[in-house]
């Protein structure tokens, strides 16, 4: 054993004379860090390692991955019905969960204990935009899996964005690679998830961890030691020489230990419950999914789809906007004094809320009214007001053709789009066929699905819904 490690040695002496590794590497190892870093320093770390395993898992199913809109779907099917495929799609789906959660509780860590106060505000913008980044991952990852909910949560997500002033239908035909989705929103998602944005997280957590190491992890707080730009700096370079500590191992043990731990729990997760299944094939002029976006964008959906028509554009606009720019200013406005989250009770009570309202938030998204009804009630006949004939042929049209899925009559059906229940009274019956026929936003065209008698029946029984409609029931 001794003679097999002093041949390692040897070749290690060759291979650092040859490159100089130790010296790129050393410095980082030994830098000195603050006292007392203890678990709650593990998270970024952490995070790191579970882009690292998107990267590896992304790249396998990358080799047999087709982005087209023909062989997207196929191509799954077949990584998920392998053995080996269906773990690895598995730990990339829930490796990217756990790096939504790490880099999520990094940020908190972060802001309650003032880690983002002088003379670290650049670390602070840096990993704001790594959260965003990772986000972005996320959202044009779940159009790859190119099924029904896929395209559908898209087209949802583009419809938001349009909503903007100025630049909304910019934006929406960007996202979408046109006016509508097809191969090319599926070539432009899987460029951005493949190459763009890992490109950009790359480039920053390159720039971040070097901030990291130029400017010092932040020692832990104590109440009453407050940050002074004029004096801490000298104070911070006498704390490490007196009694700082090597990173390497004092310190990175714990990055080891929680870092090897994340791995096995998306490994377990991975193999126990597999690759996400998928939805139906894609197919824009049906609506049989139940378009939802992962559990990271869920919340933000949700508020949208609980607030008022009016104040859409400014939930769409203003919250997020709003919310950046306060993340990004905290370290300008707030970059002196104290600390400690124990004499900042209001940090607390911003987190506390904050995970309340997406908590909260992701727990009504379940239901809501963004998303179709795809088990609707049948309309009962006191609400139809016919046994036979069109208007009664109509309803059962109206809910076998998945309208019912997204309009609501009397009180039946979903929320997605406009209450039909007196449409009879603001349309009339050509304007009622050119719309069915040609669609609109969110709305598929029945031009080739309807023939014209079912065309003609539906017509006749949405005319029949009107103010003075004696026989409607509401609910």
């Amino acid at each position: 054993m001794n003679r097999f490690m002093d041949y390692l040695k040897r070749i290690w002496a060759v291979v650092d004379d040859r490159t100089g590794i130790s010296e790129l590497v050393g410095p980082l190892l030994n830098h000195l860090v603050p006292p007392n870093t203890g678990w709650a320093y593990v998270f970024g770390s952490a995070t790191l390692i579970a882009f690292t395993i998107q990267v590896v898992t992304g790249i396998a199913l990358a080799t047999a991955y087709i982005p087209s809109t023909q062989d997207a779907y196929n191509s799954l099917q077949f990584i998920s019905n392998s053995s080996f495929g269906h773990v690895l799609r598995g730990m990339h789906y829930f490796g990217a969960s756990a790096m939504v959660v790490l880099v999520g509780i990094h940020a908190v860590r972060v802001f309650l204990m003032g880690s983002f106060k002088f003379p670290r505000e650049a670390n602070w913008l840096t990993g704001l935009l790594l959260l965003a980044l990772t986000l972005g991952m996320g959202f044009t990852g779940q159009l790859l899996r190119w099924d029904q909910n896929a395209i559908w949560s898209v087209v949802v997500g583009a419809e938001m964005a349009g909503k903007a002033p100025i630049v909304g239908d910019l934006i929406a035909k960007f996202l979408l690679a046109g006016q509508t989705i097809g191969g090319a929103t599926l070539s432009r998602f899987a460029a951005f998830h493949v190459f763009f944005i890992p490109a950009l997280i790359f480039g920053f957590l390159g720039f971040h961890l070097f901030l990291v190491i130029r400017n010092g992890i932040s020692e832990p707080p104590e109440p009453g030691r407050v940050v002074d730009p004029k004096t801490y700096r000298s104070w911070y370079e006498k704390l490490l020489q007196e009694r700082g500590v090597p990173f390497w191992p004092h310190v990175a043990w714990r990055d080891v230990v929680f870092g090897a731990g994340v791995v096995l729990v998306i490994l377990a997760l991975a193999l126990i419950f597999g690759a996400p299944p998928l939805g139906s094939p894609p197919d824009p002029t049906l609506i049989q999914a139940n378009p939802r976006p992962d559990w990271y964008l869920l919340w933000f959906f949700a508020l949208l789809a609980m607030s008022p028509p009016s104040l859409e554009t400014a939930v769409i606009l203003l919250f997020p906007l709003a919310g950046g720019l306060l993340l990004m200013a905290l370290p300008f406005v707030a970059n002196r004094g104290e600390r400690s989250y124990k004499r900042r009770p209001w940090a607390v009570g911003a987190v506390l809320m904050v995970v309340l309202m997406i908590g909260t938030l992701g727990v009504a998204g379940k239901r809501a009214n963004w998303s179709p009804d795809f088990n609707p009630t049948p309309l009962p006949a006191a609400v139809v007001g016919a046994d036979s004939g069109p208007v009664a042929e109509g309803a059962v049209l109206f809910n076998e053709r998945g309208c019912q899925n997204c309009h609501m009559i009397a009180g039946y059906g979903g929320r997605r789009g406009p209450d039909l229940t007196t449409v009879g009274s603001r349309l009339t019956a050509g304007q009622m066929t050119i719309r069915i026929a040609n669609g609109g936003t969110n709305m598929p065209a029945f031009a080739g699905t309807l023939s014209p008698d079912e065309m003609n029946k539906l017509v006749a029984f949405l005319q029949s819904r009107t103010t003075a409609n004696p026989e409607i029931a509401i609910k």
